[in-house]
C-alpha cells in the first residue's frame, strides 16, 4: 500500500473541503439582509441651486440618484477633514455604482473656497460624481430642515454629519441603531439618522454597510427580485446598480 500517495490525497481532500465547510457554516448567518430603513420622506430637492458641474446641461438634483448629502458651510476649507474622510472612505469606494453621487450644499459666495477644497481632496482623481451646489442660506436651511437630524446646522451652515437620500427622495438610516450589547441590556431603541464624517469607524463600518445594502436593494428592484421582507444578498460588492 502506497501510504505516501494516500497521505497526499488526504491532505488535498482537507485543503479542498475545509474552506467549503467553513462557508457552509457562514451561509445561514450571512445570506439574508434587512433593507435599509426609511426614516423620513419628502426630502426637498435642490432644483434652485447652482452647481460646479462643468457640464452646463447637467442639473444637479437628488431625485433618481442615490445621494450622500452634506453641508460644509461658508468656510468649507475649515471642514477639510470631514471632506477628506468622505472622499477616501465613501466616494472612492462607491463611485462605480450607477446613479451614486455626493452632493455638498454651500452658501453662494463660497465658490472659490469650494474649488480649493476640491483640488485639495482630488489628488488628480476623477470627481465626476462629487458635486458642490450653491444656494441662499434660507434654501440650505429648508433642505436641511426637510431631513431628520439629531443636531441643528452650525451657525456657518455646516455640520460634520452626512445624510443618505434615495432615488425617491426618502431619507435612509436605521430605526434601531442599538448594538447587540445594548439590546441584551434592554436599552431603549434609538435611530441613526446621519453619519459623522469625523468618526472614521462610523463611516467605515456603519455607513459603508448601509450603502451596500441600499445598492443591493435597488439592484434587486431592477431585476424584479426585491420585496420589503428580508431578501438574499448574493453579492454586495457587485457594482452594477
Amino acid at each position: 500500500m502506497d501510504y505516501k500517495k494516500i497521505s497526499r490525497y488526504i491532505v488535498l481532500g482537507i485543503l479542498f473541503f475545509l474552506p467549503v465547510t467553513f462557508l457552509l457554516f457562514l451561509y445561514p448567518a450571512t445570506h439574508h439582509y434587512t433593507p435599509l430603513d426609511i426614516i423620513n420622506e419628502d426630502v426637498l430637492d435642490i432644483h434652485r441651486f447652482s452647481s460646479d458641474s462643468n457640464d452646463s446641461n447637467q442639473d444637479i438634483i437628488l431625485k433618481d440618484h442615490l445621494t450622500v448629502l452634506g453641508f460644509l458651510g461658508h468656510n468649507p476649507l475649515e471642514n477639510s477633514t470631514a471632506a477628506s474622510n468622505l472622499k477616501e472612505l465613501v466616494y472612492d469606494k462607491f463611485k462605480g455604482f450607477k446613479r451614486f453621487q455626493i452632493v455638498i450644499l454651500l452658501p453662494k459666495g463660497s465658490e472659490d473656497a469650494a474649488k480649493q477644497l476640491k483640488n485639495e481632496i482630488s489628488s488628480y482623481e476623477d470627481l465626476r460624481f462629487w458635486h458642490f451646489a450653491f444656494g441662499e442660506p434660507n434654501a440650505i436651511h429648508n433642505v436641511f430642515n426637510s431631513l431628520k437630524s439629531k443636531h441643528p446646522l452650525n451657525g456657518d451652515l455646516s455640520t460634520n454629519s452626512v445624510f443618505v437620500v434615495d432615488k425617491e427622495l426618502k431619507q435612509r438610516g436605521r430605526l434601531d441603531d442599538r448594538s447587540d450589547n445594548e439590546i441584551e441590556k434592554n436599552k431603549s431603541a434609538y435611530m441613526l439618522t446621519s453619519y459623522d464624517c469625523i468618526e472614521v469607524a462610523e463611516i467605515k463600518n456603519k455607513m459603508s454597510d448601509d450603502l451596500r445594502i441600499l445598492f443591493t436593494e435597488y439592484r434587486q428592484k431592477r431585476k424584479g427580485e426585491f420585496n420589503s421582507d428580508t431578501r438574499r444578498a448574493n453579492d454586495l460588492n457587485n457594482n452594477d446598480e
